[in-house]
């Protein structure tokens, strides 16, 4: 009884179940609103990019020459900084211990140079000229020569030192500020280009963003037109943009928006703008929408196209 009713009533029930999953996969996905509201292009005609900021000088990582452990660091995050101010300094003992040695060596040198040059000098100021020999003569002011090299020799291993040591201080070469400081006392301090900048410091007083404009809309950029840049999170921010130049070489895209839409198998001309710092509330390394005026591609290909009878 129960193989002749149930086996068709769960044949029933399992198709009853496949029809409602059916139905409820075809349904519409609801479309889940966005986080922020994108900014609105405030022009009729525009050419937009994703845009970053940083500074004036752009932003400056900075290394050390001469790889050691870090005894002192003289600036902090947020610190401005002056052409010449000690950032921090590698450990320099085993310069300063040769330094010693060759200082000594300056001073021997100089007994040396000043007893060859008494020596002459008694040697010269003798009235009777035979009383010593025109070699012997030569062979004191032949000293003297070379004990002045010598002397000149030691001065110069002491400044080859000196300019060593200072090596060991990592200066700042431009005004700007310090915005990252990712070295520790008693670490060890790689010589040459790292993976984290050991420091990053860059000049405030007036941001630069960088914008990527895609290579199929490049030639309808235009430097001396309009450009705005809106905070992202807050399209109500936004600012005016200073055009500054054109780095004319076209480049791989490494700037993403993040948007499932978005092609990175492309390449994009960069444009630098500039704004006063204090105008919007942002950071070096945000990401800007920037929205330039430009004219409509049909605009464009109305100018381009010549008008039948009509001759320039």
């Amino acid at each position: 009884m129960i193989r002749r009713y149930g086996l068709p009533l769960f044949a029933v029930v399992g198709l009853l179940f496949a029809i409602s999953m059916v139905r409820r996969g075809n349904q519409p996905t609801p479309v889940m609103p966005p986080v922020a509201e994108p900014a609105k292009a405030p022009f009729q005609a525009f050419v937009a990019g994703a845009g970053i900021i940083e500074a004036s000088t752009e932003n400056i990582a900075v290394g050390t020459p001469v790889g050691g452990i870090v005894t002192a660091i003289h600036v902090k995050v947020d610190d401005k900084v002056a052409p010449g101010d000690v950032l921090f300094e590698i450990d320099d003992r085993d310069l300063q211990a040769q330094r010693l040695v060759a200082v000594a060596k300056v001073k021997e040198a100089e007994a040396g140079l000043a007893r060859s040059r008494t020596l002459l000098k008694l040697a010269e100021s003798v009235p009777d000229k035979r009383a010593i020999s025109a070699e012997e003569l030569s062979n004191r002011r032949a000293a003297v020569s070379i004990d002045d090299a010598s002397l000149a020799g030691a001065k110069a291993e002491v400044e080859r030192l000196d300019i060593e040591l200072s090596r060991r201080k990592i200066r700042a070469l431009v005004p700007g500020k310090i915005m990252q400081v990712k070295t520790r006392l008693g670490e060890f301090a790689p010589a040459g280009v790292t993976a984290t900048p050991l420091m990053m410091l860059g000049n405030h007083d007036r941001l630069h963003v960088r914008v990527d404009i895609d290579e199929n809309d490049a030639w309808r950029f235009r430097p001396g037109a309009d450009a705005v840049a809106f905070v992202r999170g807050n399209p109500n921010l936004e600012t005016e943009l200073h055009f500054e130049r054109i780095e004319p070489y076209v480049v791989p895209k490494v700037s993403l928006t993040g948007m499932s839409s978005e092609r990175v198998d492309t390449r994009v001309l960069q444009v630098i703008y500039s704004f006063d710092e204090g105008t919007l509330p942002v950071y070096v390394g945000q990401q800007m929408d920037v929205f330039i005026e430009a004219p409509s591609a049909e605009a464009h290909q109305a100018e381009a196209t010549p008008i039948p009878g009509k001759t320039s």
